[in-house]
């Protein structure tokens, strides 16, 4: 366990400054949906009750504060693969939830704007999204945040702190 942890609280941080691109998209993409669903009720209180999702106000909340901070910390780079791990498992969770029912053409959420309805390719369709982020974070949670991060700047410090 101790090396689960280690792992995921010291990431790689030489990796190409580049990466900071790919944070910026995930990190964004997280920060302004949990923001839209304390905005709009229809993509957080609404969605959650419609989806039956237990305790549909607290759920909606907590995944849109975990959106709001995780996008944050991703954008700087901070506690990147712990983050990066919750947006996964996330992730996975939304897909789960949402789509299948969208196979099965049962889903309680609005059908798509254009054909397909149902099926397998409106289920892929749908997904591009989530695909996508799950994707970005797996990167992150296997590359880490890169130079551009404060997790760099704190393991920068700490090498410094070690060494006197």
């Amino acid at each position: 366990m101790k090396k689960i942890i280690h792992w995921l609280f010291t990431p790689p941080v030489t990796g190409p400054s580049n990466i900071l691109i790919i944070r910026l998209l995930a990190g964004g993409v997280f920060f302004w949906e949990g923001m839209l669903k304390f905005v709009y009720v229809n993509q957080g209180v609404g969605r959650f009750t419609k989806l039956g999702f237990p305790f549909p106000v607290t759920t909606a909340h907590f995944v849109a504060s975990a959106e709001i901070i995780g996008g944050l910390l991703l954008l700087a780079g901070l506690l990147t693969r712990a983050t990066a791990l919750y947006f996964v498992i996330q992730m996975i969770v939304a897909v789960l939830s949402t789509k299948i029912a969208l196979y099965y053409g049962t889903s309680p959420l609005p059908a798509p704007p254009a054909l397909p309805k149902t099926g397998i390719w409106a289920v892929l369709h749908e997904i591009r999204s989530d695909y996508a982020q799950i994707l970005t974070c797996l990167f992150l949670l296997l590359e880490g945040p890169g130079r551009r991060s404060l997790d760099f700047m704190l393991s920068a410090r700490r090498r410094l702190y070690t060494m006197s």
